[in-house]
């Protein structure tokens, strides 16, 4: 495995050809309490949304014989799905603008796009991981332990990017 080598350019992370977010660890680690946020924020709507529409799936099916209270709540329930729905686009969506793609949205893991040797891949983080401690080349599912290194590695380094 080849250790990472600087960037070109004086950023700490870069864009590539394909307008792709490249990050070298030190950036991804200091963006990980922002990550973090974010990602308890979406498993958290996403539970909500779970615990929520078989309730109104139930509603709707039972539309035309519901008396005015049932009613009501599947029209409130309706609305509150919906803002859900739409804090759940946007959390992704700042997601997306940070350049973190989120692999797992049912379990959390995202990924920081990275270059190794050459190869996309990401740097891992899931929820159940205290730290950054994990990369994976793009398709692969096995994660691997960030060699010792790469945490040695200048500021502005990309893993083995040449």
């Amino acid at each position: 495995m080849t250790s990472p080598i600087s960037n070109t350019g004086p950023s700490a992370s870069d864009r590539s050809k394909r307008g792709e977010t490249v990050f070298n660890l030190q950036t991804a680690r200091s963006m990980l309490p922002l990550v973090r946020h974010i990602i308890h924020d979406i498993l958290h709507t996403r539970q909500e949304l779970a615990r929520q529409q078989p309730e109104q799936r139930q509603l709707d099916r039972q539309r035309h014989t519901l008396d005015w209270p049932a009613r009501s709540r599947r029209y409130q329930l309706r609305d509150e799905i919906s803002a859900k729905e739409r804090h759940l686009q946007e959390a992704q969506a700042e997601l997306e603008n940070l350049g973190v793609v989120l692999l797992d949205p049912a379990k959390g893991q995202v990924g920081f796009p990275t270059l190794v040797n050459g190869r996309r891949a990401f740097f891992s983080w899931r929820p159940s991981d205290e730290a950054l401690r994990h990369w994976h080349f793009v398709g692969e599912k096995v994660r691997r332990l960030i060699p010792a290194a790469w945490n040695l590695e200048p500021q502005g380094s990309v893993p083995g990017q040449s």
